[in-house]
């Protein structure tokens, strides 16, 4: 048999004392990329095995969508033998990450520099909710927490007067990113010093950049050049425009992007137009040009616009409800929803990631685990006699 595609971080192995979305999300990228992550959960196992639908108890669909490419093991970090085995694997391992709170893991003893200490090559990840030298250090943070604190519901307030939540989990899945982004940037590191280090990201200075980035905007400059927010984003007119039997998005950008949609729209005398014949008078107009261009596209419909927009180039897409993204052509072309047989579930469905190497999309090397599916097997490799083995696994 061929040896399997050695894959980017092949070899390296990552305690993953992470729960929820945040940490397992992140460590799952990892996973993705061919480490060794070593789930460590607590005898009732994460929590997220419990939510969603499921064909056994404690593999419900959300636990599937965040747990790829681990393996499970059970410890109680409140009994000492179960302690020493963590410390026993940290001797050996590339990476420790957690997303717990700073007070509740030192109380375990399992703090940055007691960890570095033990294994001074370790990368250690502390996946928090607020930096943890600020007054916030330490607060339990959840997505919804996060996403008003930092900005995302201000956005629809500012453009809409009402407080709205993103339909998704956008806070726990940014920081999972930028996350594993840090872990790997310490891993490289690593790899040129020889010496491991303390990687923390948290979540609401992350979404605040993330938010910022373009709602910066005039307060970018000192005194200010104009106040917060980026126009085009906050504009009311700014969403899926009606055609003449549905929705669809277009974001016509470019000077030509625009003179073809004019001229497309039967408006070809607005390429002139002194309001939006530049990418800054089109912001300062905003308002009107989305106000214009949706009346242009409700003369047409869905399928006409989008034929007419690609061979012009103008970028535009349909609007999809979420029961459509599996019938997306493309998706199905590029083999996007990957079928495979869990030896426990059953038929799942897996998404693909969106990196390729080599032009080939990376392998699900292992199956979403049982809750301490691989206790024993990780334990023997630690070097624990069997008699620690089973004083450990029959406590579970």
């Amino acid at each position: 048999m061929p040896p399997r595609d050695i894959q980017p971080l092949s070899g390296l192995r990552v305690l993953d004392l992470t729960s929820v979305i945040y940490g397992p999300y992140a460590t799952q990228i990892l996973g993705d990329f061919g480490a060794d992550v070593i789930k460590i959960e607590p005898p009732e196992g994460d929590m997220v095995r419990a939510i969603g639908p499921a064909r056994n108890p404690k593999m419900s669909a959300l636990f599937l969508g965040s747990n790829r490419n681990k393996r499970s093991l059970v410890l109680d970090l409140k009994r000492d033998e179960d302690k020493q085995a963590l410390w026993r694997l940290i001797e050996n391992a590339d990476v420790f990450v957690h997303n717990m709170r700073p007070k509740k893991i030192a109380a375990l003893g399992f703090n940055p520099d007691a960890v570095l200490a033990c294994n001074p090559r370790i990368i250690y990840g502390g996946l928090h909710g607020y930096q943890e030298d600020g007054p916030y250090a330490g607060m339990p943070a959840y997505d919804d927490v996060i996403q008003g604190q930092s900005g995302v519901v201000g956005a629809f307030m500012a453009r809409d007067g009402e407080p709205v939540l993103m339909p998704t989990i956008i806070a726990d899945k940014t920081a999972a990113l930028l996350a594993s982004n840090g872990l790997m940037a310490a891993i490289i590191r690593r790899g040129i010093t020889g010496k491991g280090g303390y990687v923390e990201t948290s979540m609401f200075e992350g979404m605040v950049g993330y938010i910022l980035l373009e709602h910066q905007h005039g307060a970018v400059f000192v005194p200010p050049l104009g106040k917060s927010g980026y126009p085009r984003a906050l504009s009311p007119h700014r969403r899926p425009h009606s055609t003449a039997d549905g929705y669809i998005c277009m974001l016509a950008y470019t000077d030509k992007q625009w003179r073809s949609f004019w001229q497309l729209s039967g408006r070809p005398e607005l390429s002139d137009d002194p309001r939006f014949v530049d990418v800054g008078n089109r912001t300062r107009n905003i308002d009107v040009l989305y106000q214009i261009a949706a009346k242009a596209l409700a003369t047409k419909t869905t399928n006409e616009w989008l034929a007419l927009l690609r061979d012009a180039d103008v970028p535009a897409g349909p609007v999809n409800q979420l029961e459509d993204l599996r019938n997306d052509e493309h998706l199905n072309a590029i083999n996007f929803f990957k079928a495979f047989e869990h030896p426990t579930e059953g038929n799942i469905e897996v998404l693909d990631s969106p990196y390729r190497f080599d032009r080939k999309s990376l392998p699900l090397h292992r199956h979403q685990p049982q809750l301490g599916e691989h206790s024993r097997e990780i334990l023997a490799e630690a070097g624990l006699s069997d008699e620690e083995i089973e004083a450990i696994v029959s406590s579970e």
